[in-house]
């Protein structure tokens, strides 16, 4: 079992409380841990790491035994102490002041009921899209 640690907002997303243990079968690489994830907490999808491409949301970063991961690449095996458990592979979401301030601004919406401010870092784009959908539904 390894054990995974996400940011509030993933694990408010997720349902869960503190970690979480995932089982991977096969080799424990990055790929096959965040695979396993995405497989048990389908709600998860796309936050991590983007559905086409695969790679890590820019946001976003793997940190395990003191180590940044998150420029690994996902065919790298974890760290012996986090494949045994020993140690948690952490998700953690990095917000710089400027970049919270310039994310507000972008996912303020105005919709006929009042402005809608989307707290959504990971997805605004998809998010302001859906609420612009939305906004045309009202108005038609």
């Amino acid at each position: 079992m390894i054990r995974v640690v996400l940011p509030h907002h993933l694990r408010t997303l997720a349902r869960v409380g503190g970690e979480v243990e995932i089982e991977i079968g096969g080799p424990a690489t990055r790929g096959a841990l965040l695979d396993a994830i995405e497989d048990r907490y389908p709600m998860l999808r796309g936050t991590i790491r983007d559905h086409v491409t695969r790679k890590r949301r820019p946001f976003v970063r793997f940190f395990a035994c003191g180590e940044d991961l998150s420029h690994e690449p996902p065919e790298a095996p974890l760290p012996d102490a986090v494949a045994s458990g020993a140690e948690p592979f952490l998700v953690v979401q990095k917000l710089w002041r400027d970049q919270q301030k310039q994310l507000a601004e972008v996912s303020t919406v105005s919709m006929p009921s009042g402005s809608v401010t989307l707290f959504d870092t990971v997805l605004p784009r998809r998010a302001l899209w859906l609420l612009g959908a939305y906004r045309e539904l009202l108005v038609a």
